[in-house]
Formats: structure tokens, sequence, C-alpha cells
């Protein structure tokens, strides 16, 4: 699974809802053909994204190229169960990555164009946001 070597702080804030915020960074295909853009907004978890790059790469079975173009920096802090409240925050339970609409999340080239949507449809299933394949023509 993807985390990061080192971080600067191991505790971040939340942040604000972005629901209604459009990405403005990663919106065109940069090395592929084809491509799997979120049409929503969520939080990708370090183990969705791995999920979904085994998927695509069983299916295209070794041949072709695939980028991944999310990678998740922000760590998650979670209380462990039936503790009361008060005591401050939890510890770092795993790192996420938060998706605007119109990111890329996933880049595939070198192989034909069934083989490739096939291959992103089924990545898209694994992610917990609605998704649209887009390709570079």
């Amino acid at each position: 699974m993807l985390f990061p070597k080192k971080v600067k702080h191991r505790k971040w804030q939340k942040g604000r809802s972005r629901k209604r915020m459009v990405e403005t960074r990663g919106l065109r295909l940069a090395f592929g053909s084809y491509g799997l853009k979120s049409d929503g907004a969520t939080w990708l978890t370090s183990r969705q994204i791995e999920a979904a790059r085994r998927a695509m790469s069983r299916y295209v079975q070794r041949g072709g190229k695939i980028w991944i173009r999310v990678f998740p920096d922000k760590p998650i802090t979670r209380r462990p169960p039936e503790v009361t409240m008060g005591g401050g925050k939890g510890s770092p339970e795993g790192f996420v990555f938060p998706v605007k609409p119109g990111r890329i999340l996933f880049e595939i080239d070198g192989v034909d164009e069934t083989i490739a949507k096939e291959a992103l449809r089924r990545a898209g299933s694994k992610l917990s946001v609605k998704t649209k394949i887009v390709s570079r023509t």
C-alpha cells in the first residue's frame, strides 16, 4: 500500500468539505492515451488505490503501462473503540488522498482501446467515487 516515507506533521486537521469545488490541477491526460477521471469529491484511501491498481494490472496481464496520478499523503486519525470523549486526538490510522471532481486518477497506455477501457472500468468499481473514462482523442 502507498504511504509517505516521512511527514512533516503526524496529525493534520480535517479541512473543510469541498463537494462543490472543482479540481484545478491534474485535469488532462499527461502520460497515457486513456484515463480514469473522478466525477465527485471524496477521500481515496491507500487501500482503495491499491485495489484499483491491482484490478487494472491483473486485467492487462503485464501489458502496457499504468500511471497512478494520486498519492495518499493526508494522515487520518481514529480513536480506539469504546473510548470516552476527551483524552485528545486519536492516533494515525492510515493515509488518504482528497479527490475533487475532474481529477485524473489513473492513466494507461500500450494496450488497445477495449482492454484499456475494461481495465479502467474495473479500477473505477474499486473506488468510492463516480468515475468516467477519458481518452486523448
